[in-house]
């Protein structure tokens, strides 16, 4: 099993609403297999979540590092190898 590598933390609370999800969808599509992100947010982005996997499904692994309640932290993994679609 391939271990996950530290990745990049985005901070959204400081990032216009607009601007987040394809910030954060642009920063996973960068990262190599089992490397990791993690974003901070001041609610539980679980809306996030569902979008990922919807568009995402079985790319990859969410985490909650903290669970507020001022400050929400996931880590997001992307897993190795393919996702079965079929």
């Amino acid at each position: 099993m391939t271990q996950p590598t530290s990745g990049t933390t985005i901070d959204v609370r400081t990032i216009a609403p607009r601007e987040r999800h394809p910030l954060i969808f642009q920063t996973f599509h960068g990262l190599g297999d089992a490397e990791t992100m993690d974003i901070v947010n001041d609610h539980d982005p679980r809306p996030l979540y569902y979008q990922m996997q919807a568009e995402q499904p079985g790319l990859f692994t969410w985490d909650y590092l903290q669970t507020g309640p001022d400050v929400w932290r996931v880590r997001i993994t992307r897993r190795a190898g393919p996702a079965s679609l079929a």
